[in-house]
């Protein structure tokens, strides 16, 4: 492919399609080389192949084996793909983020409590411009049409997703709608999970590493003809299979700690846009007996 010329590339979703049909049949360090590529599509074209192999924990070989496979002559080739389409864009988030690790490396324990404050809340901005940038209309419109007809409602969200799946369940029980949120107190996920039924919605939510509760949960779902609905961070994502309806969010991330502020967007703007199509009145409450939203 080195003789193509840009127009004759395939788009970044493109090539992420392809790469995630053919996942589960790569072998292990080709599957470990995908990951990295799809949790870092801003960077992937600036990366060396050796910094690349090193974060996957494979042989340089193995990175250029991967490009072959999908049809690239090397690995410089597919880079080529996630160039295009980020030609013409500012390089100031990926610029800004090396800056911050160096500044880390260089200064170790230096920063202000204030700086670090601001290191933290320019992260969840990268990562809000990024879910409005790669916000799928149509899969956000199919999931609260999806919701909008669910006879129950099942959130699992376990461990630093717990919250969000907090967070959904208390704002949809200002609908209609049963809600059940799949807590797991006492080890009993399976217990709580075990009434859904066809016509009900699962809404998942996972990152990487991916709760196994959670692709338990989605398993007894998809068995039971459940609609499903996963929140997670990749197309290679092992909740992706078994997903009726998935939304994509890529949250920022700084001194390796990531926000949760677009996730909790997202799941806020479901809320939002859901009421209105059950006609709610979702305006702010001003009696003492409103909700705290």
């Amino acid at each position: 492919m080195a003789e193509e010329s840009t127009e004759a590339l395939p788009s970044v979703e493109e090539l992420m399609q392809r790469i995630a049909e053919h996942y589960e049949a790569l072998p292990r360090q080709l599957k470990n080389v995908a990951s990295y590529i799809e949790q870092n599509r801003t960077s992937v074209m600036m990366d060396r192949t050796s910094d690349i192999a090193a974060s996957c924990g494979v042989h340089p070989s193995a990175v250029v084996r991967f490009a072959q496979r999908f049809g690239f002559s090397g690995f410089s080739d597919l880079q080529a793909v996630f160039r295009q389409a980020y030609a013409g864009q500012s390089a100031s988030t990926t610029s800004y983020q090396q800056r911050i690790r160096k500044l880390i490396d260089d200064k170790p324990g230096a920063l202000s409590g204030g700086s670090v404050a601001r290191e933290f809340i320019a992260a969840c901005r990268d990562g809000l411009d990024e879910l409005d940038a790669n916000l799928d209309d149509a899969q956000f419109d199919a999931a609260v049409k999806m919701l909008q007809k669910a006879d129950n409602i099942y959130v699992i969200g376990v461990r630093r997703s717990f919250p969000v799946a907090s967070y959904i369940v208390y704002a949809l029980q200002h609908t209609a709608k049963r809600v059940h949120l799949v807590s797991g107190f006492g080890g009993m996920y399976r217990e709580q999970i075990r009434s859904v039924r066809k016509g009900d919605v699962v809404i998942a939510i996972s990152f990487a590493p991916y709760g196994k509760e959670t692709q338990h949960c989605l398993r007894v779902a998809h068995h039971q003809q459940a609609k499903t609905l996963v929140i997670t961070d990749s197309q290679l994502s092992p909740l992706a299979r078994y997903a009726t309806t998935q939304l994509y969010v890529k949250e920022g991330s700084a001194f390796a700690f990531r926000s949760l502020t677009s996730t909790i967007c997202l799941c806020q703007a479901l809320f939002i846009a859901l009421a209105y199509k059950l006609e709610l009145n979702v305006e702010e409450s001003t009696d003492s007996g409103g909700y705290d939203d």
